[in-house]
């Protein structure tokens, strides 16, 4: 890789209302949150897609009770209490909800506003930017909507629209292209040994049509840096994978490594965002209050830097297998292609082109193939652990 990567970023206006949803100075539940297992409630999106989220502060497993009727949706919560019945209106699909207690589990009732197909059902785990539990039902719109009752109860935090994937959305991003050849050596040049693997991650992630993958640059073209940011948030990628080959003045040195978000880099962006607010791309932040906007940049930043983390020790892992690392495989820095705030990002440095042997491997289409299906294998482990917890 060559090149000293600006700092770009851009803060999606949905994304960062959902973290603002979590902040008590921006919205608390109107209930006692210390004496219930369920923290909040929140909604998202409109009459042809909605999320709804329930923060929890300890785990829990989801079942759909019998549905009555069409425009009804039942789901049992087991292991949670809830004090006195909560309940409020909803947004999109939902037009009222409930929770109360039945035994040892919490009941929620939904009033829809059409009939409704629940794509998916989950629950994710605490982490450093997100402190609770989070069960998030997904439902998409299965009918023309019904006659609109009174609505009534209390009205609790909502956010704004939520996108909801079927499939998630990968974007690989080859590295350099067109004008900028990268790193050179050993007869190759960078953009094209990142041109194929990257074709061949794609071939690989499309076999199964689990996913949607998104190339920043098909063939060898120059795309600017900010460019790749602002292609992988407007496709609201789930994950980005950055495509580089290192170089070095000792050809004997060889072996892949892994970059996250540096929190220097963090920084940088949060003092750009700040001092430019259409710096690189449109900035929309919630709030004309700064000290608000500054903790919900860094809310979003350190949940999306956990992502990548995690991502980036299954990608260390599976990778190892197939070629050599060097020493310390899983790195950190400010590249500018791993700055979106909203989109868990890694750069994969697969080998250097300075070692004949890494050359070698690269430029060898099985090599490849087997270099990229150890990547593909982490992004399905990455997918799987997100779902571990999913209710069945």
């Amino acid at each position: 890789m060559r090149g000293g990567a600006a700092i770009g970023i851009g803060v999606g206006l949905g994304r960062l209302l959902a973290v603002c949803a979590s902040l008590a100075c921006l919205g608390a539940a109107p209930w006692d949150a210390a004496a219930a297992s369920i923290v909040k409630v929140r909604f998202g999106g409109d009459q042809s897609q909605t999320r709804i989220v329930i923060e929890l502060n300890r785990s829990t497993e989801g079942r759909r009770l019998p549905q009555a009727s069409p425009l009804r949706l039942g789901l049992e919560l087991r292991g949670l209490d809830v004090p006195a019945e909560i309940g409020g209106e909803g947004q999109g699909l939902v037009r009222s909800w409930s929770i109360d207690s039945e035994g040892d589990a919490a009941k929620l009732q939904v009033s829809l506003t059409r009939p409704v197909t629940v794509v998916r059902r989950f629950l994710l785990a605490p982490t450093d930017g997100m402190p609770s539990y989070r069960y998030v039902i997904d439902l998409a719109s299965d009918g023309p909507p019904a006659a609109t009752p009174a609505a009534a109860g209390l009205r609790l935090t909502q956010v704004a629209s939520l996108p909801i994937h079927t499939r998630k959305v990968i974007v690989i991003d080859a590295g350099h292209g067109g004008k900028d050849p990268g790193a050179l050596g050993e007869g190759v040049h960078e953009k094209d040994l990142t041109l194929a693997a990257a074709r061949a991650l794609k071939r690989r992630l499309e076999r199964d049509g689990r996913y949607v993958v998104v190339m920043t640059r098909s063939g060898d073209r120059f795309v600017p840096l900010e460019e790749r940011v602002r292609i992988a948030r407007q496709a609201d990628a789930d994950l980005f994978i950055s495509l580089h080959a290192d170089a070095g003045a000792d050809p004997s040195v060889r072996g892949a490594t892994v970059y996250t978000l540096s929190d220097k880099g963090s920084d940088r962006v949060a003092r750009k965002v700040f001092a430019r607010n259409d710096w690189f791309i449109n900035v929309s932040l919630p709030s004309h209050d700064n000290a608000v906007n500054r903790i919900l940049l860094d809310l979003t930043q350190r949940a999306t830097k956990n992502q990548s983390t995690a991502f980036a020790d299954m990608l260390v892992s599976q990778v190892s297998e197939q070629t050599p690392m060097l020493q310390h495989s899983h790195r950190d820095a400010g590249y500018v292609v791993l700055l979106a705030p909203d989109v868990p990002a890694v750069l994969l440095e697969m080998g250097f082109v300075t070692n004949a042997q890494d050359v070698a491997g690269l430029r060898d289409p099985l090599q490849r193939a087997r270099l990229m299906g150890a990547v593909g294998d982490a992004i399905d482990d990455y997918f799987a652990q997100q779902r571990r917890y999913a209710a069945r």
